[in-house]
């Protein structure tokens, strides 16, 4: 007697759903305060084997990283991923290497020139996890004076104090 599996309706194995929801990896949240962000953009990244290892352990720093433009290819200079320890010894890992931004060359040809004529920045927001593949947010952006920042810090700080008084009563 071999044993069967019951080919019945209701038995059947559901298939897995593919996750959507973007996971974080990291975020460079100084950049909201140090740029006016004009336009956001998700682009791939081109990774080796143990930088997808560290990045699942949320090894990952954008703080001062930043997007350029070099033979008509998006390049993502000064992110850190952290080596793992149990990563592989044969592979030299440099942390800081540039990455290869995949992007359309429509996105990279408009990118381009928002930086190159009308002087923005192109900077990295955020990691993500989208469908299981990593995805960098970059920010058009245009840098903030020290008067705006202080604004800036003022208006924080007036909805900090505005919360408090609301949750009191």
């Amino acid at each position: 007697m071999s044993a069967r599996k019951s080919t019945k309706p209701g038995n059947s194995p559901k298939p897995k759903k593919a996750d959507t929801t973007p996971r974080l990896i990291a975020e460079n949240r100084k950049a909201r305060f140090d740029f006016y962000i004009e336009d956001q953009i998700e682009a791939g990244i081109a990774l080796q084997g143990w930088e997808v290892k560290s990045m699942r352990e949320a090894k990952a720093n954008l703080k001062e990283s930043y997007a350029i433009f070099r033979n008509d290819e998006a390049w993502l200079i000064g992110a850190h991923i952290t080596p793992l320890t149990s990563a592989s010894t044969h592979v030299e890992a440099n942390p800081v290497r540039m990455r290869k931004l995949l992007l359309h060359r429509r996105e990279i040809d408009r990118l381009k020139g928002a930086v190159e004529r009308d002087g923005y920045t192109l900077v990295p927001l955020a990691m993500n996890w989208v469908k299981g593949r990593a995805k960098v947010t970059l920010g058009l952006a245009k840098g903030k004076n020290v008067r705006d920042k202080r604004d800036s810090i003022k208006d924080r700080d007036w909805q900090r104090q505005k919360g408090r008084v609301l949750r009191r009563g």
